[in-house]
């Protein structure tokens, strides 16, 4: 069972992972609670999280480097989920890329994409975006108000005869096939976060 930590490249072991991108700047227990969801929901053996080197669509200018927000990753990440710098080891900033790689990695894995419905009403910016459709399986979680807009867009109307409205049955056939997943919407966000942290820093400096 692949839970613990990433395997090293080749590994032949079965399983369901589910993919958490994103720059973790930094990560939050709404990443925890998304990464839980997901693996009930879904039948997940484990959640890999992406820290990303650099987010082509994300200034750089409040980003911690990499090496802080991975750690802060794995600080927070509980049982079954693995925060990995895999993109960093790659030499990967293109989510496209980076699946088509994992796929040809862990061939006998099986692989869902886990993402924010705010993510696929922005899909269409992102590098090659179908690709993602056609490699890995997709999973969309509710997070209002970007919903409707999500589910309107682009993306989703192109790959509408790919969805099935019951989660688990994305495993029956391979890419393209997504679902959308109805949550809890977790309070948390990196960017309320980043705010508090810098506030805090003002108010109270270090000696």
């Amino acid at each position: 069972m692949i839970t613990r930590s990433l395997p090293p490249f080749g590994d032949r072991r079965r399983g369901r992972i589910g993919l958490l991108g994103g720059s973790f700047n930094p990560a939050h227990d709404g990443h925890v609670h998304l990464s839980s969801e997901a693996r009930k929901r879904l039948g997940l053996h484990a959640v890999w999280w992406l820290v990303s080197p650099q987010n082509p669509l994300k200034s750089s200018l409040e980003m911690a480097p990499l090496a802080a927000r991975l750690e802060g990753a794995r600080a927070l990440a509980g049982p079954g989920i693995v925060a990995t710098d895999v993109e960093q080891r790659l030499g990967m900033t293109r989510t496209a890329r980076t699946l088509a790689r994992l796929v040809t990695h862990y061939p006998n894995l099986r692989f869902v994409w886990l993402m924010g419905a705010d993510n696929l009403a922005q899909m269409p910016k992102w590098w090659r975006w179908p690709r993602i459709f056609k490699t890995v399986r997709v999973a969309v979680f509710d997070r209002s108000p970007y919903s409707y807009k999500a589910l309107a867009g682009a993306a989703a109307q192109r790959f509408a005869q790919a969805r099935t409205f019951r989660p688990r049955t994305i495993w029956r056939k391979g890419p393209p096939a997504w679902t959308y997943i109805a949550m809890r919407r977790h309070p948390a966000s990196a960017t309320a976060l980043r705010k508090a942290a810098k506030y805090l820093g003002d108010d109270h400096p270090s000696h």
